[in-house]
């Protein structure tokens, strides 16, 4: 398998070796013309290595083959030039850098209001908003505002964050117990990450266990 870290690898199919998978360099590359280093190693379109030549000579191996030459390597000594099609490179790390973006989530911070003196459906009707950004991925900041006279009586922010806490454990965990802020006071939380499971040494996953049936109930009806 070629190097994880070699884009040239990875484009070309190419095995690794010490030459082939020198890491190109993150900085603006140099092609053809605006390379006028005196020797250069260079490395054919095969990922054959084909000495130190000049700078001049390499251009025109590459200008043969209708392709391009391209300084991967500017810190080595001497610096290593590779010929490749540098449009189908550059396309090539668009397409992968656009995978990438694609394939990340972006972790929000969604926060939750409420008053000390809050009423119960709210109260509910907010646990199951903030269950609802968990389930998202998101994490969730939770505060209690207290309004006038009521900061005097921090812990009934206390009791409403921890009740607010046990609605939510089975999905989330606590990343910032609740602490004052001004005239509020507030906690974070995160969702649970799963963990999958674990497989045998075959590669399959453990049987599920079986569980004895549970003898039969007789049918009972309750009035209300």
């Amino acid at each position: 398998m070629a190097n994880a870290g070699c884009s040239l690898c990875f484009l070309f199919g190419s095995e690794p070796s010490d030459w082939r998978c020198l890491a190109i360099s993150k900085q603006e590359l140099q092609i053809n013309e605006e390379i006028r280093d005196r020797e250069v190693l260079v490395i054919d379109a095969n990922g054959e290595k084909r000495g130190v030549m000049s700078a001049k000579d390499a251009q025109k191996l590459a200008y043969e083959q209708n392709l391009d030459l391209v300084k991967i390597a500017p810190q080595a000594t001497p610096p290593v030039c590779r010929v490749m099609d540098y449009g189908k490179y550059c396309f090539e790390q668009q397409k992968r850098e656009k995978e990438a973006r694609k394939n990340q989530r972006v972790v929000e911070i969604k926060e939750i209001r409420m008053f000390s003196a809050i009423e119960q459906h709210d109260f509910e009707r907010l646990i199951q908003q903030a269950r609802k950004f968990l389930q998202n991925g998101d994490k969730v900041k939770v505060s209690v505002r207290f309004r006038k006279r009521a900061i005097a009586h921090p812990h009934l922010g206390e009791e409403l964050l921890e009740k607010f806490k046990e609605a939510c454990l089975d999905i989330a965990v606590i990343d910032k117990p609740p602490k004052m802020e001004g005239r509020a006071i507030a906690m974070f939380m995160s969702p649970k990450q799963t963990k999958p499971e674990k497989a045998d040494k075959g590669g399959k996953k453990p049987p599920k266990k079986q569980e004895a049936p549970a003898p039969a109930a007789e049918e009972t009806t309750e009035e209300t």
